[in-house]
């Protein structure tokens, strides 16, 4: 058996590639697929199959364009209802990739279509491997709340995945082997665990969604403290059911003096600031977003920029340009028109105003607070992260929130943001700069930062709000 993982950090998602006998079939790929049909002509075998355990919501996926480049065929789950030739896959099918069998389970819970894949190859006595797409992760399963989901509510789904789980999933052998879809960091779930494989053997005694308890127990347990459903979850899932236009079709980013800048941000665009939050807070054009090229930096910008709104990069070298033009397709922004030609140096021509941004030590937040001074901190994590240990009287608005809350934000008292690390802040910082809140400043390093130089957290229930 030919057999190999992809994982792509900044989604927190797993791909597949397994093989036999000449043949393959790819697993839930990403949108970008050069590197499945490099890894199949090394191996020397075919991509006969494309399968999608459901219909993502967080990333667009390269299903179509795949199956147009190898000639392999496309299966999804029978409820899928994909808009383009494939296989409509049902409980008990079995596809054959040399000598393994390729066996489909419908597990409906996170989806109404969801299907994993139990493998076994037939000339060996290996354990089967199970690809469970985002219905059994390692340390959770899949949160029942998403825009798959349409006409179930979130209960009636977290019912659905109780039964998939116990009546398919914790029926099969112990020393079968777990390849989830999503790891840590993906919004799929609430609780997912770093690591990349297990057993569901290992599941069954570790992961709190299989302990033992009563359907009325698990679906309480699953439909509370998910964390937000980004707006761009639902346009990715229609993007996956009518199939992704190849990436190659979309036009690189051109290079834009100031003045078309101007002329652009005039039509409706928006300057998406793709350095480094200290860079950032240094100078940046008035108005612009700042989401670093790092971390989660697709899923924030997918959260907070609407499909379809144009958009100029601003980069300190054009290879950025393009790595960014990628994250950002790999979510279903396809509209990035340019990127500000000489980044920062240029921008205070034509018209472009240049301003900066404050920035606070945990050392200098803490004498601050210490003196009595008027200063709001502004906690934009998520409420599970607030209510395990934020600054003494911290108010949390949640960085995915945070725009529709503005207008409940004092803009005439001084506001300390401040996040985990730095990165989420900053974004927040330029989200209330739009929104025309002057008197902030990033609290560089957060939370951790002040946690580190031994100042005191409170801990409570995440309800402390605006």
């Amino acid at each position: 058996m030919f057999f190999k993982q992809f994982y792509l950090g900044c989604l927190a998602h797993a791909s597949y590639l397994i093989g036999s006998g000449g043949e393959a079939a790819v697993i839930d790929p990403q949108r970008d697929v050069d590197q499945y049909i490099e890894e199949a002509n090394r191996a020397g075998i075919t991509i006969k199959y494309i399968i999608e355990t459901h219909l993502h919501a967080d990333f667009v996926s390269g299903h179509k364009e795949l199956a147009e480049r190898t000639g392999a065929q496309i299966v999804f789950g029978a409820k899928a209802g994909a808009a383009f030739p494939h296989i409509a896959a049902k409980d008990g099918d079995i596809l054959k990739v040399g000598t393994i069998n390729l066996s489909i389970l419908e597990t409906p819970g996170h989806t109404p279509e969801s299907i994993c894949i139990l493998a076994k190859d037939t000339a060996d006595e290996s354990p089967a491997k199970l690809f469970s797409g985002d219905t059994l992760f390692i340390g959770d399963v899949g949160r029942p709340d998403l825009v798959g989901s349409k006409g179930f509510s979130d209960k009636e789904m977290a019912g659905l995945m109780y039964d998939s789980l116990h009546e398919k999933l914790l029926k099969l052998p112990d020393v079968v082997e777990l390849f989830p879809a999503h790891g840590a960091g993906s919004l799929c779930g609430k609780q997912l665990s770093n690591e990349r494989s297990s057993t569901i053997g290992n599941q069954k005694q570790f992961n709190y969604a299989l302990k033992p308890m009563t359907k009325e127990a698990f679906i309480e347990i699953l439909t509370t403290d998910q964390p937000e459903v980004p707006a761009y979850f639902p346009k990715d899932v229609e993007i996956n059911r009518q199939g992704a236009s190849p990436l190659s079709h979309l036009p690189r980013p051109l290079p834009l003096v100031a003045a078309a800048v101007v002329r652009e941000l005039q039509r409706g665009a928006i300057v998406l600031d793709i350095r480094s939050g200290t860079e950032y807070a240094s100078g940046h054009i008035k108005g612009s977003l700042n989401i670093g090229l790092g971390g989660q930096f697709a899923s924030w910008a997918g959260t907070l920029i609407e499909l379809g709104t144009p958009v100029i990069l601003l980069a300190n070298d054009a290879a950025r340009v393009d790595e960014a033009a990628m994250r950002l397709a790999r979510v279903g922004i396809e509209t990035v028109i340019g990127y500000v030609e000489n980044g920062i140096c240029s921008s205070n021509e034509a018209g472009l105003e240049i301003v900066q941004s404050s920035v606070i030590s945990v050392d200098e937040l803490k004498r601050t607070l210490d003196a009595g001074e008027d200063l709001l901190i502004l906690d934009v994590r998520r409420p599970g992260e607030f209510a395990s240990g934020h600054v003494p009287n911290a108010i949390n608005i949640p960085l995915a929130e945070l725009s529709a809350n503005i207008s409940n934000i004092p803009g005439e008292r001084p506001l300390a943001v401040i996040c985990a690390s730095g990165y989420r802040s900053s974004i927040a910082i330029s989200v209330l700069e739009r929104g025309n809140i002057r008197l902030s400043m990033n609290v560089q390093g957060g939370t951790a930062a002040w946690k580190n130089a031994g100042y005191g957290v409170r801990q409570m229930d995440a309800s402390c709000s605006v």
